[in-house]
């Protein structure tokens, strides 16, 4: 009697687009992942082993192609034609969605020619379908300029600062109804904190012009994920609802605030591992009703790039929120070293800040923590700002519950004068 013979499978996980090359009928990514398993063939695991895969991640940006990383045999040589298959036929050959593609380059020099592909980030494709433009309309179609009068008190101090970061609109911190410190995060709780930054900014006004620095996760995430994508976010709010929140959240501050000072200058850091995109559009929309509805009493800054600066009265602030929306693995920490201040101080000499200030203060968040350091460099601060979110439940968890808050300067001659609220 014949041994019947089986048939040997491996077990490995492939992206859509290669379950598709491999003529596969593509399964639903596995929950926080881009991938899911399936079993292949001996033939099939071969065809896939020692070549790159098209990365899918945020790790990898464009025309930056890992040398290291597995690769497809996906051969753009046509063998009907003769020729050497252009990027639209390439996709079409081998069923990959063009319209994804963020970059490509052919690599020709190898015993077979093959396209390497980096695709845009799911979240990215999804975030360009909101439709923010309906909703920012639906904000700014009644708004109408409001007279204001100047602040009748004078002040000696030259300006005063309100900083806060790391608010994650949107955050569930007790999803599992097991959190350690079930600090209840919804919408309620999160305007509730903005009415405290009014009335605390208030209480320590020093000066007629404010500065308003947000250092970025504004909100928590789009879709459940962080900027990156395949990290999977506890959430308690839609899309839509996180959207509404956070521009409330701003009109709140801006409101409260208005009346009593001559000027306000609100610049928001828009490029973060959180809210990207998202935060954009938020701050977007925040700027184009607040400067209609107040006018040159207001100006709105949306800062897209990893690390910004301003000038004010001899001094530059330099913004960032301590990590990117996609290349950087590791961020700023908490506690300065020589690789941040490496970065700093290229920073500084690239864009003559050192030249054009007599101090300059480095402003982050990220690390949830407030740490003010003024002796690590001798030529900039390195300011560390709290989150005004409670922490996460893999933070509480993980760590531990922390304090939150904000904090308010103010400044004069050069000298800072820092009132932190935390709680």
């Amino acid at each position: 009697m014949k041994k019947r013979q089986v048939k040997k499978t491996v077990r490995t996980r492939l992206s859509s687009s290669e379950a598709k090359s491999l003529g596969l009928e593509p399964k639903e990514n596995d929950k926080g992942r881009n991938t899911s398993r399936y079993n292949l063939t001996l033939e099939q695991a071969e065809q896939i082993k020692g070549e790159a895969k098209v990365s899918n991640s945020s790790n990898t940006s464009d025309n930056q192609y890992s040398q290291n990383a597995e690769k497809f045999v996906l051969t753009a040589w046509n063998s009907v034609t003769g020729q050497m298959m252009n990027i639209d036929s390439y996709c079409e050959h081998y069923s990959l969605p063009r319209e994804d593609v963020r970059s490509y380059k052919l690599v020709s020099h190898t015993g077979t020619p093959y396209y390497n592909i980096v695709f845009k980030e799911t979240i990215d494709v999804e975030v360009e379908k909101f439709d923010f433009e309906a909703i920012i309309n639906k904000y700014i179609e009644d708004v109408k300029p409001v007279k204001t009068s100047k602040a009748n008190t004078k002040f000696a101090k030259d300006f005063d600062t309100l900083t806060y970061t790391d608010v994650h609109v949107g955050m569930d911190t007790n999803s599992d109804k097991n959190a350690m410190y079930a600090d209840e995060w919804n919408r309620a709780s999160i305007l509730a904190s903005a009415n405290e930054m009014v009335s605390g900014t208030l209480s320590e006004q020093e000066s007629d012009t404010l500065i308003v620095d947000e250092l970025g996760d504004f909100l928590d995430g789009y879709n459940a994920q962080t900027t990156r994508g395949g990290h999977a976010l506890p959430q308690n709010m839609t899309n839509e609802e996180a959207f509404d929140c956070a521009l409330e959240f701003k009109m709140l501050v801006l409101d409260g605030l208005i009346n009593n000072y001559n000027e306000i200058k609100f610049h928001n850091i828009c490029n973060d591992n959180h809210a990207g995109s998202f935060g954009y559009f938020v701050n977007s929309a925040f700027k184009q009703i607040a400067e209609r509805k107040y006018g040159n009493k207001v100006e709105v800054v949306n800062m897209r790039q990893f690390m910004n600066h301003y000038y004010i009265q001899g001094t530059c602030y330099i913004l960032t929120h301590g990590k990117d929306d996609k290349s950087l693995k590791f961020g700023f920490k908490p506690f300065l070293d020589s690789k941040g201040i490496e970065k700093i101080d290229q920073y500084c000499k690239q864009n003559d800040i050192y030249r054009n200030s007599i101090n300059v203060v480095f402003k982050k968040g990220d690390s949830h923590q407030m740490l003010l350091d003024l002796c690590t460099s001798d030529d900039f601060y390195y300011f560390n700002y709290p989150a005004l979110s409670p922490s996460s439940q893999w933070v509480q968890t993980n760590f531990k519950k922390g304090r939150r808050g904000f904090v308010n300067e103010s400044s004069v001659d050069g000298k800072i004068t820092v009132k932190p609220f935390l709680k």
